[in-house]
């Protein structure tokens, strides 16, 4: 990998960054933290990026990433909810796998939102990028209603839709963007291997 193209990128992403995106990019780092932490501070560190990229999709045309951006906003106040208010007699939510249902439910939803935003892109807008920008925003679906719900499949989905939103936002000129979903890639790869040391744990726990 030419560390020089990167690091040139990263010099290209600071100097034409607005205060906005810098503002984004810090919550929306330190949500990614806290979720690898299982802190609640996930969602309120993560409704502020969110609420401020719907604005920035917009303006740059990505209308599905500024559907899944209002979409994580939603699902950041029922995952509070949920986390705030555990279940059977637990003090706090616990990190589970999904059972079979879960996996067909979440697969279900990908595809199932992928051919809606796809149609949607298509057909009612200016998008350039349909296709792309409709993969990221189903995968991330998904990701946030995993992670709701605690689930360890959530860095999964969100893995997959990191490793896709690098080239996209790059290519639409969000420099600093494109490398903050390379930085998130890191992290959601962290965060997997500490939720699956979460689930083992939680598993002996109540068996």
């Amino acid at each position: 990998m030419d560390l020089q193209w990167i690091w040139e990128g990263m010099k290209e992403g600071v100097a034409q960054m607005t205060w906005l995106e810098a503002f984004a990019v810090f919550f929306g780092i330190a949500s990614v933290y806290y979720s690898i932490k299982k802190n609640i501070l996930v969602f309120p560190t993560g409704m502020v990026s969110t609420i401020i990229y719907v604005y920035i999709c917009l303006k740059y045309k990505l209308y599905a990433d500024m559907g899944i951006n209002a979409y994580y906003f939603a699902m950041s106040i029922y995952g509070w909810y949920l986390w705030s208010r555990p279940t059977d007699g637990k003090e706090q939510l616990p990190v589970t796998w999904l059972n079979r249902s879960g996996i067909i439910q979440s697969v279900l939803l990908f595809f199932g939102s992928y051919a809606v935003l796809f149609l949607v892109l298509t057909n009612l807008t200016d998008s350039d990028v349909p296709a792309w920008d409709s993969f990221t925003t189903a995968s991330a679906f998904v990701g946030m209603w995993l992670m709701a719900k605690k689930k360890v499949e959530n860095w999964i989905a969100w893995i997959i839709t990191d490793i896709v939103s690098v080239p996209l936002y790059f290519y639409k000129g969000l420099m600093l963007t494109s490398f903050q979903f390379l930085f998130f890639t890191v992290l959601a790869v962290l965060g997997l291997i500490a939720w699956v040391k979460s689930a083992k744990v939680e598993r002996k726990k109540y068996a």
